[in-house]
């Protein structure tokens, strides 16, 4: 598949903020054949591949490809390496993989695993080894100019690509540009002697690394060793007559209806066939109100849609906060007004919620009411910011997401049952007593007179 079909790796660490896994191992492989991989092969975001799951991934290429294999196997490898010392802000001159990135966004195929069972990838040399039915030869980048291969003769070349996160003699970004610089050789010798090929680049175990400064997200998601990918459409953006935009607004989707049949206001709400006016919001210190207005919407005729936003002190938090307080919607002449009370965030942050809506089938954050039972009104992936708005770019978002989700509610509930029953069994051990008098074998034994 292609470089911009790569998984979206680095904004899991930057967004969530949480703990890379320390099992977990990348693999890289990309081909000078073509339809090796199709681009639904990539895994699911965030699982971790076996040994059977990551062999099922190379089979195909290993069959079909051709029948020169190249291993670059790396002491030590991690998603991290690529996300903090790659071209993860687009600035190419800091990025320590500019061989393997040109690599894999020229080649025909290529597919980019970034979680795999490290216990997978340590044995992957064996497994190449049974299915090319060859001995691996190790080579070294300056050795391998004098080999003659045959592109039809099977063959595994082995690459050691020495690196750790630990190393005192060396940084560890010019440990891994020296290792990109011993990749770009080998590729180029290959290329020299028109040899066609498969290359895989993994490591036998995971790394550790520690991030230099602080962590910026800078706009959307970023994928593994591939350029930017965009959002489909730009926010929703009021400008102020003085400055720059003062709200944000973005869904992934806006649908709307009175009855029967949910009318769609996506694309007229973003990108270039957008046809909504939002002339008539404000913005200030205190308050903010998106308003969009449409013109001739299928059944709903002239709508007006008006998000209500407010910001104030609290005394409790220190900080101020911005609340959505309520979400209005004129249609032919009828209003309707949803009295919200979920949506808050710090006033500095943005607010995201997966689905923001009241409909039939689904939690409803919009409140019920006796004028708004007959409506249904949906925005999936929403989020908005009223206040702190700079640039084009949403600040940090508080999400709607609860932190006890039902998976922490079980382990809690387990945890305390089993404290409990290790407290009661704690307590049956102290409540145990010894008898008073023991049967002595030497002495006269204990008599028990018996009553008739």
């Amino acid at each position: 598949m292609a470089a911009g079909a790569c998984l979206v790796a680095a904004a899991l660490w930057a967004v969530l903020g949480r703990g890379r896994g320390t099992d977990q191992v990348p693999v890289l492989a990309w081909s000078t054949q073509s339809s090796l991989w199709r681009v639904q092969d990539a895994p699911n975001e965030g699982h971790i591949l076996s040994a059977a799951q990551l062999s099922s991934y190379l089979n195909p290429a290993l069959d079909k490809g051709p029948k020169t294999v190249v291993l670059f196997l790396q002491d030590k490898l991690s998603v991290d390496d690529f996300t903090v010392y790659g071209d993860a802000y687009g600035s190419k001159q800091e990025n320590a993989f500019p061989n393997l990135q040109n690599a894999l966004e020229s080649s025909p195929s290529s597919l980019v695993l970034p979680s795999v069972d490290w216990h997978a990838t340590s044995s992957l040399l064996s497994t190449l080894q049974e299915q090319t039915g060859r001995s691996p030869l190790y080579v070294h980048q300056l050795t391998i100019r004098e080999l003659r291969l045959n592109a039809s003769v099977p063959s595994l070349l082995v690459v050691r690509l020495p690196y750790t996160s630990s190393s005192i003699l060396m940084p560890v970004k010019e440990a891994l540009s020296g290792n990109d610089n011993i990749i770009g050789q080998v590729l180029e010798t290959l290329k020299t002697e028109a040899v066609p090929f498969l290359a895989i680049l993994t490591a036998s175990r995971p790394s550790r690394i520690v991030r230099e400064g602080p962590t910026v997200l800078q706009g959307p998601s970023r994928q593994l060793l591939a350029k930017e990918e965009k959002e489909p459409y730009p926010p929703l953006a009021f400008n102020q007559t003085t400055g720059g935009p003062c709200i944000l607004f973005w869904a992934a989707r806006i649908q709307l209806s009175k009855g029967s049949g949910l009318v769609d206001l996506t694309n007229r709400t973003f990108g270039d066939s957008a046809d909504v006016n939002i002339g008539t919001s404000t913005c200030s210190n205190d308050t903010a109100n998106l308003v969009l207005e449409y013109n001739n919407v299928e059944s709903l005729g002239a709508l007006r849609i008006v998000f209500r936003m407010s910001s104030q002190m609290y005394k409790v938090s220190a900080k101020y906060w911005f609340t959505l307080d309520q979400l209005e919607i004129y249609s032919n002449g009828e209003r309707i007004a949803f009295n919200v009370t979920q949506i808050y965030a710090p006033a500095i942050y943005s607010y995201h919620c997966e689905r923001v809506a009241q409909d039939y089938q689904y939690n409803s954050i919009l409140p019920w009411g006796t004028s708004t039972r007959n409506w249904q009104v949906i925005f999936t992936d929403f989020q908005i910011q009223g206040f702190g708005v700079k640039g084009m770019k949403f600040s940090y978002a508080s999400d709607c997401a609860g932190f006890f989700t039902p998976a922490i509610w079980m382990g809690l509930l387990t945890t305390l049952l089993m404290v409990f029953i290790l407290t009661y069994g704690l307590h049956m051990i102290t409540s145990l007593k010894t008898m008073d008098r023991f049967d002595d074998p030497k002495g006269p034994s204990i008599s028990v007179p018996q009553t008739e």
